[in-house]
């Protein structure tokens, strides 16, 4: 199989989020309002809370007045010290609103993402890294919450904050007000021409985590590999070289943050001590009271707190644009093209599979910045064959001929760069994938195991089987020593990748996993030149009993298994050198008889 061809480059650095879709707001809006319930309700609780605090200040200065006046003010304490609980269970209210809503978020950008990659074309795994997709899942979805939780729905309740304040300072001394408005304009223009880095910063620092994520899942991956190489010095010294690059962009984001706090603070004590100095000359002077005053310097709190969360509150929705460009990225990307609808087929000939001059290249990886545009290989060259009904085919050739090639593409993981493909005598792009697919079953060479049990592997293909049918399709495949090993019999796990299996037991699940599904023409990239003796027997007596009533074709790597085939097709270069039996090719292909006299079947 060919998935890994070019992987690791196409969205690798350079090339990855920072030449990428930039995400709007606009963007982001639908996860919003696919909450919109808990926002509503988070914007009025943010309104009360308004509300709310704008009296504080108000009720202080009654309480001041009444003092002077040696008045009682049982009654007005009793009214702030309501206010002030009412202002806590609003706001803790409010914050568990905005939290539950921003988890909303991200579970819909995660269910979004996870729903498109699993149905991107499978060209689009060959330029891409696990790893890296795999943060964009994980990390970049969790910046979208704080578009929620750090202040964006705040901004109701502070709009009407900071417009009331202003109202209530007008009327109390216009003049500390305007002095107030001047410290504030200059620290919001100051903010603003930091802030604004904040979304590019975010962006190329969670590209440098996609970067660390791909080379954690590489070694993890390779894990073995690795530790018998003893090279895990020098794939933790990878690691930590992407980490080290996520962590400089991330002190980058800190310093661009860190101007904004100072300059918040400087504007916020540097109006507090003017409104403090003339006030007070104010007071001292008679043109406004002690009670005034310390209204107006609540007030001048309240005002400013806002504009501190309006300022958080954009850093944080340019950090989740940041993030959110990345997602856009591989949402917008189009799926495998859209389901045709499944209609009942007559077979035109007692053709299965026809390959009619078809050649094909993989597209080369996009070029890293400085580097000249690679080409794209050819693999296959107007290779032809008719497989009629219920043959047993073997594609033998040097790797690199094209074998696991033509698998994929009657698979439609990829589509001929010329020529056609014909299932049944009528061309397979009028077959939707999924109908096309339900004709088919394919083991690819690695077969892939998922971590789980024996049944939910087996499962994965036709999940309503019965224990009878998965027993069964065991046996098929000599696979029942497998359960009568383990007492748990069908739910005994097979470790991560199948590590608890042998490696013909792995490939015989796979097998059985693609019988499952009853398709009539069966694909095996048969790897068995790692088994042993008894294990190639046993893999020979698995094909032996699925190629029953069945099309099948086998990638043969070890001639022994498919001498027996009814057609033996020879690629070298991706061209058909010869088509015929096992005495046939032998007189007639100089290629396949050395490949025969190498492993003595001549």
């Amino acid at each position: 199989m060919q998935g890994g061809r070019g992987r690791g480059r196409g969205m690798g650095r350079g090339a990855g989020a920072e030449k990428g879709p930039k995400a709007s707001f606009k963007q982001l809006w639908p996860y919003l309002t696919e909450n919109k319930s808990a926002l509503w309700l988070a914007i009025f609780l943010s309104i009360v809370g308004a509300l709310v605090n704008l009296a504080q200040p108000l009720v202080v200065g009654q309480i001041i007045n009444k003092v002077q006046a040696k008045d009682d003010v049982t009654l007005v304490v009793l009214e702030l010290i309501a206010i002030i609980i009412l202002t806590a269970l609003s706001s803790g209210f409010m914050y568990f609103v905005l939290a539950k809503a921003g988890e909303g978020v991200v579970l819909s950008a995660r269910s979004k993402l996870a729903a498109k990659l699993l149905r991107l074309p499978i060209a689009e795994y060959d330029l891409r890294r696990t790893g890296d997709l795999v943060s964009r899942v994980g990390s970049d979805t969790t910046l979208l919450r704080a578009a929620l939780t750090q202040g964006l729905v705040d901004a109701a309740g502070g709009i009407l904050i900071f417009v009331g304040s202003v109202i209530a300072m007008a009327v109390i001394d216009p003049v500390l007000l305007l002095l107030t408005l001047g410290m504030v304009a200059m620290a919001v223009a100051a903010i603003g021409l930091t802030a604004r880095r904040v979304r590019s910063a975010t962006t190329k620092a969670q590209a440098r985590v996609g970067d660390m994520s791909a080379a954690v899942e590489r070694a993890l991956s390779a894990v073995r590999t690795i530790r018998a190489a003893r090279a895990e010095d020098r794939e933790t010294a990878h690691i930590q070289r992407e980490a080290k690059d996520a962590y400089t962009q991330g002190i980058k984001i800190a310093k661009i943050n860190a101007l904004v706090t100072p300059i918040a603070g400087i504007a916020a004590n540097g109006a507090f001590i003017v409104v403090l100095g003339v006030g007070g000359y104010r007071v001292a002077s008679g043109a406004s009271t002690v009670a005034n005053l310390v209204t107006f310097i609540l007030l001048m709190f309240l005002m400013i707190r806002p504009v501190g969360q309006a300022f958080g509150a954009y850093s944080s929705v340019q950090s989740a644009l940041g993030a959110l460009a990345r997602i856009q990225e591989i949402l917008v990307l189009p799926v495998e093209e859209a389901e045709k609808p499944a209609t009942t087929r007559t077979a035109a000939n007692d053709v299965a599979i026809e390959f009619d001059a078809v050649s094909f290249g993989y597209a080369a990886p996009p070029a890293e910045e400085g580097e000249a545009q690679q080409e794209s290989r050819e693999v296959l060259d107007g290779v032809s064959f008719k497989i009629s009904r219920g043959t047993r085919v073997a594609l033998v050739g040097p790797s690199g001929s094209g074998k696991s090639t033509i698998f994929s593409l009657i698979e439609r993981f990829y589509e001929p760069t010329s020529g056609r493909i014909l299932l049944d005598g009528q061309p397979v792009i009028e077959f939707g994938r999924q109908q096309l697919r339900e004709q088919i079953g394919y083991v690819e060479q690695d077969a892939p195991v998922l971590a789980g049990s024996l049944r939910e592997n087996l499962l994965i293909g036709r999940p309503d089987a019965t224990d009878e049918q998965l027993r069964a399709v065991l046996e098929e495949v000599n696979l029942t020593d497998v359960l009568e090993r383990d007492a748990r019999g069908l739910e005994a796990e097979v470790g991560e990748n199948g590590i608890m299996l042998s490696g013909g037991e792995r490939q015989r699940l796979a097998i059985a996993r693609a019988l499952l599904a009853a398709p009539p023409i069966l694909l095996l990239d048969e790897s068995t030149s790692s088994l042993d003796g008894l294990n190639e027997q046993r893999m020979k007596d698995a094909i032996d009993a699925v190629a029953k009533n069945r099309t099948m074709f086998v990638i043969a790597h070890r001639l022994s298994t498919v001498v027996d085939s009814d057609l033996i097709v020879v690629l070298e270069n991706g061209k058909v050198l010869g088509i015929g039996d096992h005495k046939q090719l032998v007189k007639t292909v100089p290629l396949y008889k050395e490949l025969a006299e190498s492993q003595m079947l001549v």
